[in-house]
């Protein structure tokens, strides 16, 4: 059974195809280590527009060990982490659950929903107390299938990023989700670089994995930019997750591939126009259009002509507007004789053709 044309619920907010495309506000780390930071995030992104701000809900402890040699140790020269143990990075990163509740509540006052990602399962039950609308599950645990059983288990709307999953890793995800109990999934389209690239986004899957699971697809987009968010939508993505800070300047772990408050407010236009110009199939003149009919050409008198006198290309001519015959029928007008007298300036009709 296809569930993609179907709206979800996701608290006041309805998405779907037809709808206006979900827009979230990922924190991430970029609150600095700041509450009153993570709280100008957030009113920052309500005036932007966007539809929801979320979370991340760990600690270092729960994420890896505490080692800072080998596998646990950032070398790679192109990694924007280079230099940090996992540990460290994770402890910089994340968001301290007592801040939860007052950014849950800030969102509130904006009338923004507010959700997050849990990474184990006391944050699956953290968050459920929380009364969050619906979970994500980040790339990195998408094949974690314990802990998505344990999110699917709540009964809520879900969101999945599919950042480096293969087929058979997205099978295994949807029938764990759909087994569980949840029956509100929503795929996210990702590349799990940072920053992606446009080259690497390949956003032609998203509806290949609409068609293959049969539930709406989105965009966790981390290009910079708003390009590759706008296109998604034309291929049908229903939610745009994006990375946000107050000023990529500011700094911060996910800052250099974050919009900025000027970005998302242009993301959150753009993608509602992009999904307002998909429409229906259509190749007759809109309602708007058929006031510009008018300015097509067509055929009019250019001479006073009597009755029985032959048209000719003196005295008929193609200009605007378009109230008279089609062009089409020039060669009919010019191989006829007029039926009636004919005033300069009258539009071409039929019945002004005689034999």
């Amino acid at each position: 059974m296809k569930f993609f044309n179907q709206t979800i619920k996701i608290g006041n907010r309805n998405v779907g195809p037809g709808e206006t495309p979900f827009i979230i506000a990922e924190m991430s780390g970029n609150h600095n280590q700041s509450l009153d930071r993570a709280l100008e995030i957030v009113d920052a992104a309500a005036k932007a527009g966007a539809h929801a701000l979320k979370l991340q809900t760990y600690t270092a402890d729960t994420m890896t060990l505490d080692i800072k040699t080998d596998e646990f140790f950032i070398s790679d020269e192109k990694s924007l982490w280079k230099g940090s143990s996992l540990y460290d990075l994770y402890k910089q990163a994340y968001t301290p659950w007592e801040w939860h509740k007052p950014i849950f509540d800030r969102c509130k006052q904006h009338g923004m929903l507010c959700f997050s990602t849990p990474f184990d399962d006391s944050a699956v039950d953290f968050l459920d107390d929380l009364g969050v609308p619906c979970f994500k599950v980040a790339s990195f645990e998408n094949t974690h299938l314990p802990l998505i059983k344990k999110i699917a288990s709540k009964g809520k709307p879900m969101i999945v990023s599919t950042g480096m999953a293969t087929l058979s890793d997205l099978q295994d995800i949807v029938a764990t989700v759909r087994s569980a109990g949840c029956k509100d999934l929503i795929l996210l389209k990702c590349t799990s670089t940072y920053p992606a690239t446009p080259k690497d986004s390949n956003i032609l899957t998203i509806p290949h994995m609409r068609e293959m699971f049969g539930c709406q697809v989105g965009l966790s987009d981390h290009t910079m930019g708003v390009g590759v968010s706008v296109a998604s939508v034309a291929l049908g993505a229903t939610v745009i997750e994006k990375h946000f800070t107050l000023n990529r300047a500011d700094g911060g772990v996910d800052s250099t591939f974050s919009l900025e408050p000027a970005e998302l407010a242009s993301l959150v236009v753009e993608t509602e126009r992009a999904m307002q110009a998909l429409g229906v199939v259509n190749y007759a003149p809109t309602g708007n259009e058929q006031k510009s009919l008018v300015f097509r050409r067509s055929i009019y008198v250019t001479k006073d002509i009597k009755k029985g006198e032959a048209f000719t290309t003196e005295n008929t001519k193609i200009i605007r507007p378009g109230l008279g015959l089609a062009p089409k029928f020039i060669d009919k007008v010019l191989t006829s004789k007029a039926s009636r007298d004919l005033k300069r300036g009258m539009p071409m009709k039929m019945e002004f053709l005689g034999e």
